[in-house]
């Protein structure tokens, strides 16, 4: 009897052993009204005062707000009028990617040198791997650590959640900002996802969440009862992955970060042209694809590099620095600007080429903060269609070079609404 006892211990005990080693130890980290803080360690008079980054104009849109502000109901996305009628004492201020981009990067040095696996999905928000640290130093308190070592160096506030996956780390950071931290126990990640509301789910939107209430479900406790067949009838294999997030499982890796240089895309011509009306809507074509990448991809340009090759091999490049952004109108303007400087021989061309450098993560939103609330909709819209139906279909008139190739696939499209 003893012997048989004996011999449970020892495989409940590799057991143990085995599926601790499989747990994982994700932090999320989350600048605190990153734009807002920034600002505020620029100009020291707006702290605690209800401000928002976005455009002056009355049909601009909040980029971001501090908490002051959030408390009257102001929120990114918002039109600064609304805004405004909120909170009439609501300050509105410039945005300054340079700066922002700067803090950026300093916060994420810092990470980079304190822990050997991290993802950066956005300019102010990082998941890092803390797997294997609670062997040395124990996870809780190297992530503590972590977190005041950047409020210290950067002087900006952050949150962080702490849990076995990507899932519970984020939305726990989110229920604990501003400035605040909290852990989730492996084995309890369902508990404590059960009691909030099912807009606290990551993948449920405005049109999920209408669905879901309209079949009385409104806490993430009911959404994970829900058999996995009724999910997947209701929403196809989005439905499959709900259901498995709202029963808090979620195994997507972190993605190690590296810092893309650039992007570009350059054409080589079947004959050499001198014909500017071609160049041009070549120019204009290869901008608003890669414009396109760049908001695909949640980045932002602060260089623009325009290249031509003519018939004698002679290359010539000129760039410009920008203000960082991802919106064709402001690309093409700058490309066709820069086109125009270079192009003065006036002789054969055999390449032409487009280059956006100096990348930094981010939302096109967030740049807007002169253009106005239809531009945003409008980039939606153009953004939306174009992964429905393929970017070629969708493109500007500048950008059409009128080939039978190009006509074709227009025409193929037009056949799918007949």
């Amino acid at each position: 009897m003893a012997e048989e006892l004996l011999k449970y211990l020892v495989i409940l005990l590799f057991k143990t052993i085995a599926i601790k080693s499989s747990i994982r130890h994700i932090a999320h980290f989350d600048l605190d009204s990153f734009f807002v803080s920034v600002e505020c360690l620029k100009n020291s008079k707006l702290k605690g005062k209800p401000i928002a980054v976005g455009g002056h104009s009355d049909r601009g849109v909040i980029a971001s707000c501090s908490y002051e502000a959030r408390k009257f109901g102001v929120k990114s996305a918002m039109p600064v009028r609304l805004a405004k009628r909120l909170c009439p004492e609501l300050f509105i201020v410039r945005g300054d990617m340079d700066s922002y981009s700067k803090y950026s990067r300093l916060v994420t040095d810092i990470v980079a040198a304190q822990v050997p696996l991290f993802e950066k999905s956005s300019i102010d928000e990082f998941y890092i791997d803390m797997s294997g640290m609670d062997k040395f130093f124990g996870c809780s308190k190297y992530t503590q650590q972590l977190r005041n070592t950047i409020e210290k160096e950067s002087g900006l506030s952050i949150s962080y959640g702490l849990s076995s996956n990507k899932l519970i780390s984020k939305v726990a950071t989110n229920e604990v900002k501003p400035h605040g931290q909290i852990e989730i126990p492996f084995g309890e990640e369902k508990e404590y996802l059960a009691p909030l509301s099912i807009d606290k789910m990551p993948m449920v939107g405005t049109k999920t969440s209408e669905l879901l209430r309209q079949m009385g479900v409104e806490t993430i406790r009911i959404l994970s009862q829900i058999p996995i067949e009724m999910m997947t009838n209701l929403l196809g294999k989005n439905g499959i992955e709900l259901w498995r997030r709202a029963n808090g499982i979620d195994e997507t890796p972190i993605v190690p970060y590296h810092e893309q240089k650039s992007i570009g895309t350059e054409n080589t011509f079947e004959s050499d042209t001198i014909d500017i009306n071609f160049l041009h809507k070549e120019l204009a074509r290869m901008t608003e694809k890669i414009a396109f990448e760049l908001r695909d991809t949640n980045k932002l340009t602060g260089c623009i590099t325009v290249k031509l090759r003519y018939s004698d091999f002679q290359t010539e490049t000129i760039q410009a620095t920008i203000p960082y952004t991802a919106a064709d109108h402001v690309l093409l303007a700058k490309a066709k600007e820069l086109f125009t400087k270079l192009y003065k021989r006036r002789q054969l061309v055999r390449l032409i080429g487009v280059r956006f450098s100096h990348l930094v993560p981010g939302n096109y939103q967030i740049t807007l903060f002169d253009d106005t609330e239809e531009t945003v909709s409008l980039y939606k819209a153009i953004d939306s269609i174009k992964h429905q139906y393929g970017e070629q279909f969708l493109i500007r008139a500048a950008g059409f070079n009128g080939k039978r190739d190009d006509k074709l696939k227009v025409e193929r499209w037009l056949r799918q609404f007949k």
